[in-house]
């Protein structure tokens, strides 16, 4: 009988401690959670620690605590200017009110849809009321335009309104707005990357291409001038030089001729015997330079030359 008994408290006694732990459970310093009991909200749990719930009645919803990240899918939007893009955005958002955001969304997946819903269609709409310059610049800084490029395009250079920083605000505010009533604050909002659609991204780039060779044209063209401008400049120096030197020839020349006349003159208006000396000589260089072995020559008798050669023979 007695061990009866022993066996019916130890019995009670473990019945009691696996319900008890059944009941008990941890909270994560990185998490907070509510409580249900037959489905409805009891309790909301922010402490982290041991805490105890009934078992089999009451169920724990854990949630995360911490910042948490928000991608959105890229989408094509049109711009006030009607520009069509690509939009890729960013938010980190945190649950603020556990019991809220249980009753409206029930977990964090039932979340991240309504901020798709809710941060798209905000960037939708805002970007649909400013023109694609202001979502590309962030301030009124003046580009530095590049002097040697010319004809550029300065519609990227007058001011903006509000910028893409301040549109960023814009649509993380009414986001949170909305966001107030499902127990979430939106924390931060990016706009990450800016595209053209592919058909508009084609004919941007042709545009920039033609834009280009038009400009390679032109160098090309004012290279050709410059090179044409410099050939006739060095054809023109060129002869120049040629004209300065044939000159300064014919002046050489012409000295060196009147000095040989003025010494020819000198000699002959030497006396008797060294004219006639330089007779003979001039006369014997002309004779070695017009005779040879193979040569006749007729002479008459009144000739100059022949005047020597008589002498040579009288008979």
């Amino acid at each position: 009988m007695k061990n009866k008994k022993i066996l019916i408290v130890a019995f009670i006694a473990l019945l009691i401690l696996i319900v008890g732990s059944l009941g008990l459970f941890i909270i994560d310093e990185t998490e907070q959670a509510i409580i249900t009991r037959f489905g409805k909200p009891v309790r909301t749990i922010i402490d982290p620690g041991l805490h105890f719930k009934v078992p089999f009645l009451e169920i724990v919803h854990a949630f995360d605590k911490r910042f948490l990240e928000w991608r959105g899918d890229s989408n094509q939007v049109t711009t006030k200017d009607k520009r069509f893009i690509w939009v890729d955005t960013y938010a980190r958002w945190h649950i603020t009110d556990p019991l809220l955001f249980y009753k409206r969304l029930r977990d964090e997946r039932g979340a991240m849809s309504r901020l798709d819903d809710i941060i798209d269609g905000e960037t939708r709409t805002s970007i649909a009321k400013h023109d694609l310059i202001e979502l590309v610049r962030t301030t009124n800084r003046k580009p530095q335009k590049d002097q040697s490029i010319p004809d550029q395009n300065t519609e990227s250079l007058r001011d903006i309104i509000y910028g893409r920083e301040k549109i960023a605000s814009e649509i993380q505010d009414a986001s949170s707005t909305r966001m107030e009533d499902l127990g979430i604050e939106i924390l931060d909002f990016k706009i990450k990357r800016l595209n053209y659609v592919k058909e508009v991204q084609s004919t941007v780039f042709e545009r920039m291409i033609t834009e280009r060779k038009r400009i390679a044209d032109k160098y090309r063209s004012e290279g050709q001038g410059e090179a044409s401008r410099i050939s006739g400049e060095k054809e023109r120096e060129l002869k120049r030089i040629q004209s300065e030197a044939k000159r300064t020839a014919q002046e050489i020349m012409g000295k060196a001729d009147a000095e040989a006349a003025a010494i020819y003159n000198n000699a002959y208006n030497q006396s008797v015997a060294s004219r006639d000396f330089y007779a003979f000589m001039k006369t014997m260089k002309t004779y070695q330079q017009i005779l040879d072995t193979e040569t006749s020559v007729i002479l008459s008798t009144d000739s100059y030359l022949y005047r020597y050669l008589k002498s040579a023979n009288p008979e």
